[in-house]
């Protein structure tokens, strides 16, 4: 069963900086490319960044140059580093594997104010 789970949001102010981190099981965590995505209030999921079995990474345009995503495969762990935060930054935060629809967890919100 997978399970993943998030930590590391909180409220911050514009301009800030946070470290999220996202803990996997039940999968073979090196194998898989991972993703995280936000879910603004009322808004659809979106992809933030993705980040490949090798470390290789893409992002939003949104976030490109600010959020920098990167993993420890021996941890079965994938971290987003964000910085210079804004108040459209603001959301709930998920990991999962890339492309998958099952398996999501409770995410950790982030709240950016102005």
């Amino acid at each position: 069963q997978v399970q993943l789970v998030e930590s590391g949001g909180g409220l911050v102010q514009t301009g800030g900086s946070l470290r999220l981190s996202c803990v996997g099981s039940g999968i073979i965590f090196s194998a898989n490319t991972m993703a995280w995505y936000r879910q603004a209030p009322g808004k659809q999921r979106q992809l933030v960044a993705l980040i490949r079995s090798d470390g290789s990474s893409n992002y939003a345009i949104s976030v490109s140059g600010r959020f920098s995503a990167f993993r420890d495969n021996t941890e079965n762990t994938v971290y987003l580093r964000m910085s210079s935060l804004k108040p459209e930054d603001t959301g709930r935060y998920y990991c999962n594997r890339w492309g998958a629809a099952d398996g999501w967890g409770q995410g950790t919100q982030v709240t950016v104010s102005s």
